[in-house]
């Protein structure tokens, strides 16, 4: 292949990714004002915009401005944490599988969750850090129970989908000790919900991706290497015990304060990074296409979920309903492909 080929196509693949970015963005913004504009009452974007900007618009000031604006903004950074996270672990362990609702980052979050509202009865603030804590422990442990001259991604998922059994079994354990009111709150945060989403929830999440976020977007050249497998990334200068264990925790930081202000809505992790990959292709890096992904994938089925049916769903169950088929179809294309996970 000439120079010339050679430039043509580099600059063939960044306008590629540049234009899967505009366009993502740009659909984004689009659901995203669509969440404020529609509802038992539509509103302007005139009226939308003078709220934002501190006037009072009678209606408009309570149901928009305290309403559906933290709403869609909390749907939107913790889709863009999740589709962030999600990628960095199946990019990291070359697997698809390897997502935190796999792995069981998720369910040690929900479990934790779980036993806060029904066992300690804690405030919103205990319960979200209880499940924090726990995403990052439940992560400590699978990393160090699957580390044996390194971690090895099958090794990993499958230690991971065992603790994620036991969490699973844990928390239905605590669920049918709960009084009838302490259910509803544990279900309605197991589900992954935006309904009565607040600043105050969104807060942390905004503080978690701009503190981690960089780092994960620093280390996405040696993410890439470590695709190529462990003895050519160390051949080519990557650390690799640091750089997994500085990605790891960034990752489930992300994942961690995302889950505490929803619940673990499920699949988006899982879901994000193949979408990515697929409109990307060999373009460049899927951490910021997948995190995009994400947050259109929550704004999305959010919208769905309220407006869609007579009923009204939480975001989680629609998130469920586009997921779980690719789960399935992903384990029958490995078992047809002759490999083990």
């Amino acid at each position: 292949m000439t120079l010339d080929a050679v430039i043509s196509s580099r600059v063939r693949r960044a306008r590629r990714y540049a234009l899967v970015l505009g366009l993502l963005a740009a659909l984004i913004v689009a659901a995203y004002l669509v969440s404020l504009i529609v509802g038992e009452t539509y509103y302007s974007l005139s009226e939308i915009w003078r709220v934002i900007l501190g006037e009072t618009v009678p209606g408009a000031s309570f149901t928009v401005g305290e309403l559906r604006l933290p709403r869609a903004t909390l749907a939107a950074l913790a889709g863009f944490c999740f589709g962030l996270g999600g990628v960095t672990f199946q990019t990291m362990l070359r697997n698809p599988l390897a997502s935190p609702d796999v792995i069981g980052i998720t369910s040690g979050a929900s479990a934790a969750a779980a036993f806060a509202i029904v066992i300690l009865g804690l405030s919103e603030t205990g319960v979200s850090a209880f499940a924090i804590v726990a995403g990052l422990g439940v992560a400590i442990v699978v990393y160090v129970l699957s580390f044996r001259d390194g971690v090895v991604g099958t090794r990993l998922i499958l230690i991971g989908i065992g603790i994620a059994a036991m969490l699973d079994s844990a928390t239905a354990y605590v669920l049918s000790q709960a009084a009838q009111w302490d259910l509803q709150q544990a279900v309605r945060w197991l589900t992954g919900s935006l309904n009565g989403a607040t600043w105050d929830e969104t807060l942390p999440v905004v503080i978690a991706l701009l503190v981690l976020g960089p780092v994960l977007l620093a280390q996405a050249r040696n993410l890439f290497m470590l695709q190529l497998g462990d003895d050519t990334a160390a051949a080519l200068g990557v650390r690799l015990e640091r750089t997994r264990i500085l990605v790891i925790v960034a990752a489930v930081g992300l994942l961690a304060f995302a889950t505490a202000a929803t619940g673990p809505i499920a699949f988006v992790a899982f879901l994000s990074g193949p979408i990515a990959a697929r409109i990307v292709g060999s373009a460049g890096s899927l951490l910021v296409p997948a995190g995009l992904v994400g947050a259109l994938l929550v704004l999305v089925a959010d919208l769905i979920g309220q407006y869609a049916f007579d009923i009204r769903y939480p975001v989680g169950v629609i998130t469920g309903v586009l997921g779980a088929p690719y789960l399935v179809y992903l384990l029958i294309r490995t078992n047809r492909a002759g490999g083990s996970l």
